[in-house]
């Protein structure tokens, strides 16, 4: 979920097709190009969608987020030959978020599938903590691996709060649209792109939001609307606390040339697809 983007040294991609073992490349073994992975993920989704069976607007909602999933992946990752070892942990957990989404869409138009969504989506959260392991002990971390790790995060927050907010109210939305929300002003005021200190706070409150919702969605537990508060209020706290401390470094961070206004912090002269910002 929502990972900080703090860098305290230099990533580096490994070459394609190296496997690794503990960091220390071991031999090349044949890798399949990026465009035929990306592929092969649409049609796991669509497989998942006939074995899920949400409905007719589950059904629709899943094909509408697979094909645009794979437009985006395709744009963001049209760089790359391959995808590396820890992109392929996230990728099925797009697959997985995909068919969260297909089951809320269902259950918003009365066909229940509560606990295969609740079931997804704690595998997806497992998930979240394989993905950036796996990039370390391959040495193949990215800026936009982590990128697209945490715009994943923010996409199965984003569905989990539209279920909650069904039956505990449009307050509950707030979770969900945070982010984007955050998103869209660093669209407007690049101090808000900077790198931000790491944060084991920060890690814990992006959890903590996934597991509230999830536990919310179940229906199984009393007083479930007051867990989901009470994860919306340190979620504020902790990007109120953030933002105060872009702000007060802004002018630090701003660019020193006129040509280089509007910088993101990768060098980008204006913000692009899955381009790096602090959250």
């Amino acid at each position: 979920m929502t990972r900080p983007m703090a860098v305290t040294r230099p990533l580096t991609t490994a070459p394609p097709g190296v496997l690794y073992t503990a960091g220390s490349p071991r031999r090349r073994i044949p890798v399949p190009p990026r465009g035929v992975e990306l592929a092969a993920a649409v049609g796991v989704q669509f497989a998942v969608l006939a074995a899920l069976r949400p409905g007719i607007a589950g059904i629709a909602a899943g094909v509408a987020y697979a094909l645009v999933s794979w437009a985006v992946l395709t744009m963001a990752f049209r760089h790359r030959r391959t995808l590396g070892p820890a992109d392929h942990v996230t990728l099925g957990r797009v697959v997985l978020t995909g068919g969260v989404t297909s089951l809320v869409a269902g259950h918003l138009m009365g066909d229940g599938h509560t606990w295969t969504l609740v079931a997804a989506a704690s595998v997806a959260l497992v998930l979240d903590g394989v993905d950036g392991q796996v990039a370390r002990r391959t040495g193949t971390a990215s800026r936009l691996g982590a990128r697209f790790d945490m715009e994943v995060d923010a996409f199965l927050v984003l569905v989990l709060s539209v279920h909650v907010a069904w039956s505990a109210g449009a307050w509950v939305l707030a979770i969900g649209a945070m982010r984007y929300v955050f998103g869209a002003a660093a669209w407007a005021a690049p101090w808000l792109r900077a790198e931000l200190r790491p944060s084991i706070a920060r890690k814990a409150v992006a959890v903590v939001q996934g597991v509230a919702l999830t536990v919310a969605a179940s229906g199984a537990v009393p007083f479930a609307a007051l867990l989901v508060a009470a994860a919306l209020a340190v979620l504020v706290w902790s990007f109120g606390r953030d933002v105060a401390w872009l702000y007060t470094r802004r002018h630090a961070n701003r660019p020193a040339g006129r040509e280089d206004r509007g910088r993101s912090t990768d060098g980008a002269r204006r913000p692009r697809l899955l381009d790096p910002v602090a959250r």
